[in-house]
């Protein structure tokens, strides 16, 4: 990863099951200007029982007429559509990323050679999982929706136990809940993850709008990962928190402006692009009224007037007493050569 803040764009699920819509959703994430198009990848029935309740907000997202179980189903696509999307990635100038959420799930992956492995929230505490995906050798995003700070401590234990350094895991701060209420975002968590853990940080977005992930660019994340749809009204439990094609491209323009605009020195000072106001903006010493040579300078004669090329005011105690070597008129513009 480069200093740039990695943007990912999380189409998840947000395909319904359709490959023709996870191609439109490759095609618009690239249109955008995101890093990563990333997915789901899962064998249904290893994750989930047939007796598993959903979500409250799966529930408010899709209805009750279903079990967790045949939702999740309904959305699965087969590893050889993966290889398909990976491909249309390449073909839209975009990197390809999935999760993934069971172990012969992460093998096929590893076949298709990914940047890093991404761990999501749910897996944080699933032991098995985070050894084997260590043991693939690959840098780690790791998502921390749910867990406290101890829980994360004992995650990247045990994928440090596997040989990754932790300078090869960001940790991302994150709220599990579709949308998340902004009073329960917790931003500055993301901050007091990095202190206490010493791991670089980003922050994975479930709120309404773009401000949280903008902000959480501000306040030091190195990665975004934020879930897009086609169309916020369809059916699915992702879609309403997710973000439509031309609010994710506000949010990449946004962020790399912010990007920009934090990327400096850090020291104030005048930059060179302000420099020129600098004799627009502020105020030289010009005198108020005609004056004669000779004549001794006091505050009465002196009035602070725009330009600044002049003898600034915080010199003007150096300026009155003196006298004039030369005849001033009104609103001359003050100049150590014209004093004795």
């Amino acid at each position: 990863m480069s200093n740039k803040v990695l943007i990912i764009a999380e189409a998840g699920v947000n395909h319904n099951g359709d490959i023709s819509k996870a191609v439109e959703l490759i095609e618009r994430a690239a249109d955008a200007g995101v890093d990563i198009v990333k997915f789901q990848t899962f064998i249904t029935e290893l994750n989930i029982s047939k007796k598993a309740s959903k979500a409250d907000y799966q529930i408010n997202n899709t209805g009750q007429t279903e079990s967790q179980f045949d939702m999740v189903k309904k959305l699965e696509l087969s590893f050889d559509d993966f290889v398909f999307l990976k491909q249309k990635c390449e073909e839209f100038n975009i990197q390809f990323l999935s999760t993934g959420f069971d172990l012969p799930s992460i093998d096929f992956l590893d076949s298709l050679n990914p940047p890093f492995y991404k761990i999501p929230s749910g897996e944080i505490t699933n032991k098995p999982y985070l050894q084997h995906i260590a043991k693939k050798g690959k840098d780690i995003i790791l998502s921390t929706g749910m867990a406290n700070i101890s829980e994360i401590k004992q995650a990247i234990a045990v994928i440090q136990e596997q040989g990754i350094a932790l300078n090869r895991i960001t940790v991302l701060h994150c709220n599990t809940e579709y949308p998340t209420p902004m009073h329960d975002v917790n931003l500055l968590a993301m901050q007091h993850i990095a202190k206490e853990l010493g791991v670089k940080v980003g922050y994975s977005d479930h709120t309404l709008g773009i401000e949280v992930p903008i902000a959480a660019v501000a306040l030091g994340a190195q990665v975004i990962e934020k879930h897009f749809t086609l169309d916020r009204t369809l059916p699915g439990p992702d879609h309403v928190a997710s973000l439509e094609p031309s609010e994710l491209k506000a949010m990449v323009k946004a962020i790399r402006n912010i990007e920009e605009a934090i990327s400096g020195s850090g020291v104030k000072e005048a930059s060179e692009s302000e420099k020129p106001n600098i004799k627009i903006a502020r105020k030289s010493i010009h005198i108020k009224q005609d004056l004669k040579a000779g004549k001794r300078l006091n505050s009465n004669d002196l009035i602070m007037k725009r330009p600044g090329d002049g003898i600034s005011p915080m010199e003007i105690e150096k300026v009155i007493g003196k006298e004039l070597k030369q005849d001033l008129a009104e609103e001359s513009k003050l100049m150590w050569e014209d004093l004795n």
